[in-house]
């Protein structure tokens, strides 16, 4: 698996670079993941203490399964954004065997849960927003598999890239409800929507201004002569 696809790149005096750790980019995703990280650890510690609250059934086994799903898949797909480590190719490809069923079952289940919502009617809207965003994710893994296959790398990255976009959108959500909470108050229910739309909205935004700078970088420049 592989997100980004800078690698080492020669250089005239020195033969070639030592390719960068990448750890600021890791710290911010780490970070940006640990908010819904925390939020699902709090939720099946109030299902552990309220055994009475809890859902049962298939419910809570998909509320358990995408909360860990989902947090292998955003803290390990953190550190494919290192391109010292994208070098190292056993880590690497182990890494994306672990991440992509990871992924599947994270976007799987989410889709599960709205589907079949059983909460408060005034949050139907939110679960389905998630519902379009989930099946947006295995769609965009299902694409990174194929180009995988295929040994496009590029186009791996990017459809990988996205849908780890769209995975730590959590974070992302974390804040602009704060954001939206200093003029507005605490979102309501439509609020709540609003906010959860926003994350993913900015999320795929930003992963798409990365994908074309990465593709930008690529490209071969061309000297002014050699155009006729």
């Amino acid at each position: 698996m592989s997100y980004p696809t800078n690698a080492t790149r020669p250089t005239a005096a020195h033969g070639t670079t030592r390719a960068k750790t990448g750890w600021p980019v890791i710290a911010g995703l780490v970070l940006l993941s640990v908010l819904p990280v925390i939020g699902g650890a709090l939720r099946l510690g109030e299902v552990s203490a309220d055994p009475g609250s809890a859902p049962s059934g298939v419910a809570a086994v998909a509320i358990v399964t995408h909360i860990v799903a989902m947090t292998v898949f955003c803290l390990l797909g953190a550190f494919q954004f290192s391109p010292a480590l994208r070098t190292r190719r056993r880590w690497h490809r182990t890494a994306g065997r672990t991440l992509i069923p990871s992924g599947f079952l994270a976007a799987a289940s989410a889709i599960w849960l709205a589907v079949f919502f059983g909460g408060p009617p005034d949050e139907f809207a939110t679960a389905m927003v998630r519902l379009v965003f989930a099946a947006a994710m295995a769609v965009l893994l299902v694409e990174a598999v194929i180009a995988i296959r295929r040994r496009d790398f590029t186009a791996h990255g990017a459809w990988m890239t996205r849908a780890y976009a769209l995975a730590v959108t959590g974070g992302t959500q974390a804040v602009v409800s704060i954001v939206w909470s200093i003029p507005f108050g605490e979102p309501a229910a439509a609020g709540e929507t609003w906010v959860v739309a926003a994350g993913f909205v900015i999320n795929a935004v930003v992963a798409e201004v990365l994908i074309r700078r990465r593709a930008a970088r690529r490209m071969p420049c061309v000297p002014a002569h050699a155009t006729p």
